[in-house]
């Protein structure tokens, strides 16, 4: 008598995983034998339905909580049970178990051997937590895609194709970074009229990154239920561009204030603001489309997705930034 195993792995045999604290029937019992027997067995945890075993404790029936408790003391219980029972072989799998909470909704299940002895109980509270687990699971594991990463690699490959796999995707970073210092010298003019634009760099590269991830996850978790079509993507994009419009400006104006209010400087903090709230738009933009594209160029989408959108939104914001500032500022 016990209760159920942690959850471990679908695949585990489903009586690890089932409780053995529960209570048979007698099928020639009256309801009132049964009343007593259970009020003196060290029954655990939430009990939905009582089964009913023949003379060689075969499970021959089921009863209802419910229909026990309000039937006559004197009936006998094979006269109240419903024949039609249905149970899990020991043989199956924990993943077998789930799916027949999906197939027959019931709330419990009996466990029974090749010649219908039961041997536990299964209920619907397991069904629910090994569902948690494994949406917990693959959350991990879209996580760490997203990142350029796989979670399979962290644990069971060797070092060198850890490498090989993981190194293109960050040359993708390297890249991005690259062609933004090469912008940011094209435009080294500007940055020495007004020093304050490279002290709220980070912020606003940053802010950019946020935007583009949030986008790129919300449109990375719904490729995975629907095909794109060219009527979805402009809804979600248009949807998403007031999402951010909205942050935008609330961030734009909260740090070109800051910047006027440190350095007293009106045009740079415009150029500031200005700044964010375009290389919002601009990251949001990216966050959305390039999962698209990737899906439709059949590659790859979480794990492509994530550096890929993280590298054009680098570039795109440095490029935003400071084009805004020299139309400002003057070159």
């Amino acid at each position: 008598m016990g209760k159920a195993a942690p959850m471990e792995r679908p695949d585990d045999p489903v009586m690890r995983h089932a409780r053995t604290d529960f209570v048979a029937i007698g099928a020639q019992k009256t309801v009132q034998d049964a009343l007593d027997s259970i009020r003196n067995a060290p029954i655990g945890g939430n009990i939905v339905y009582f089964y009913v075993t023949d003379e060689n404790d075969r499970l021959v029936g089921v009863i209802p909580t419910r229909k026990l408790l309000t039937s006559p003391l004197d009936r006998r219980v094979d006269t109240i049970m419903d024949k039609n029972v249905v149970a899990i072989p020991d043989s199956f799998s924990l993943l077998d178990a789930c799916e027949f909470f999906v197939l027959y909704r019931l709330l419990a299940f009996p466990v029974v051997d090749k010649d219908r002895r039961i041997l536990g109980v299964v209920d619907v509270g397991m069904f629910t937590e090994e569902m948690f687990d494994i949406e917990e699971r693959e959350q991990t594991q879209a996580v760490f895609e997203t990142l350029g990463v796989r979670i399979s690699e962290v644990r069971d490959t060797s070092v060198w194709r850890g490498f090989r796999s993981r190194f293109p995707w960050l040359l993708a970073t390297i890249g991005s970074g690259t062609i933004c210092a090469v912008v940011v010298g094209v435009f080294q003019f500007t940055l020495a009229k007004s020093l304050i634009l490279a002290f709220f760099l980070t912020l606003v590269l940053g802010l950019g990154e946020s935007v583009s991830m949030q986008a790129m996850a919300i449109t990375v978790h719904t490729l995975h239920r629907q095909e794109p079509q060219g009527r979805w993507y402009r809804r979600t994009l248009r949807r998403e561009l007031w999402r951010t419009a909205l942050l935008g400006v609330a961030c734009a104006l909260l740090v070109g204030v800051i910047a006027v209010l440190w350095r007293r400087d009106v045009a740079s903090g415009v150029v500031i603001a200005s700044g964010i709230m375009g290389s919002l738009l601009v990251a949001c933009f990216l966050g959305v489309s390039i999962p698209v594209l990737l899906h439709r160029l059949k590659l790859d989408l979480r794990v492509a997705s994530g550096p890929v959108t993280l590298a054009l939104t680098d570039v795109s914001t440095i490029a935003t930034y400071f084009s805004l500032a020299a139309l400002v500022l003057g070159r």
